[in-house]
């Protein structure tokens, strides 16, 4: 019974499924198994030898029934892990980006913040003012005269008239403020002025609601070689140029004289915009000398004070730096569109850090 025993419990170890078990306990405790012919045996013995052997065959039916137990359970255990591992499904959710990573901001903002960061390292404030204006201050005090097309319903949004019958307007540009800073701040001035202006046009580079951002300065000594030299290190910082070619063109503005138009050399070849290289030249600002009158009209001596202004459109700026082809999108809260352009939330331009750092 020891070697029977011996023989079933390492074939019973072996067993590699349930049909071999079932194969060993049909073998050792079917109807006609071995140990079943041992347990058939005891009817036939005397008291004495029953007494002796019941217990060993007992014994020995019970040891191998055990086994069999016990390698079926370590098989099915082994199987459900397989079959665990096999068809497991992660049923966790990912862990959510924060509002710091999956935020993006907006081109317009962006090109305002590196505006700032290039005029701030040359000690430039920056100055604000109401989107809705008084038509003095939007065009008397600029020196617009009575008649100009700029007065007129095609160009300008006009408000209705208030009880005294004066018609305020949307800004058409942001130099109200140059006239709200000059007086109110005594000179030397130096400021930008970022902000919305309204103007009634429409299309792939227009928009009634866009960008703006102008430049002042005023004090007793300031000239064009100022003026030049103010938007040639803006303009090489903000396109991030080692050298740029600018150049000027005699223009009018009701508020400057002389009036210019600035032109830098740009390279438009195979679709690609490369500024500060190739043989085009691309219109980029209006500037000038503050003329007189405007002066005159913030309570400032033009025998006493000059002074210089410039202004351009932040978001045909932005166009030309980040490759943009329609303004009309920058308006469209398009969240797909501001993923593909926008900016991340924490990369703040600089110019020790780079404006552009941060890539869209």
């Amino acid at each position: 019974m020891q070697d029977l025993l011996s023989d079933l419990t390492a074939r019973i170890a072996s067993a590699s499924d349930e049909a071999a078990i079932e194969a060993i306990r049909i073998e050792a405790l079917g109807k006609q198994g071995t140990i079943t012919a041992l347990l058939k045996t005891l009817g036939s013995m005397s008291a004495e030898e029953r007494k002796q052997r019941g217990p060993q065959i007992n014994g020995l039916r019970d040891a191998v029934q055990g086994a069999l137990s016990a390698r079926r359970e370590a098989l099915a255990e082994a199987s459900q892990a397989a079959r665990l591992a096999r068809e497991v499904t992660d049923i966790s959710l990912p862990v959510r980006e924060g509002p710091e990573t999956r935020g993006r901001i907006h081109p317009v903002s962006q090109v305002i913040d590196e505006i700032t960061a290039i005029f701030a390292d040359m000690d430039f404030s920056i100055a604000e003012g109401p989107d809705i204006e008084t038509d003095y201050l939007n065009f008397t005090a600029l020196n617009f005269p009575i008649g100009h097309p700029a007065r007129e319903m095609h160009d300008t949004f006009f408000l209705a008239p208030d009880a005294n019958g004066e018609r305020k307007v949307l800004r058409t540009h942001t130099s109200p403020v140059q006239i709200r800073t000059m007086k109110s701040v005594e000179p030397p001035i130096r400021v930008i002025i970022p902000g919305r202006t309204y103007r009634h046009d429409s299309d792939q580079t227009h928009t009634p609601m866009f960008h703006q951002v102008e430049g002042l300065v005023i004090d007793k000594t300031s000239h064009m070689g100022h003026l030049k030299w103010v938007l040639e290190s803006f303009l090489k910082a903000f396109f991030e140029v080692e050298s740029l070619k600018m150049r000027f063109r005699p223009s009018f503005f009701p508020f400057t004289e002389p009036s210019m138009e600035a032109d830098i050399l740009c390279s438009m070849e195979n679709g690609e915009l490369r500024i500060g290289e190739g043989t085009k030249w691309m219109e980029i600002l209006g500037c000038g000398m503050v003329h007189p009158n405007v002066l005159r009209n913030c309570g400032l001596d033009p025998d006493v004070y000059q002074g210089f202004a410039w202004g351009m459109g932040i978001d045909r700026i932005a166009m030309l730096k980040y490759g943009i082809p329609d303004l009309r999108a920058f308006f469209d809260a398009d969240i797909r569109w501001l993923e593909h352009y926008g900016f991340r939330p924490l990369d703040m331009p600089s110019l020790i850090g780079g404006l552009s750092g941060a890539n869209p």
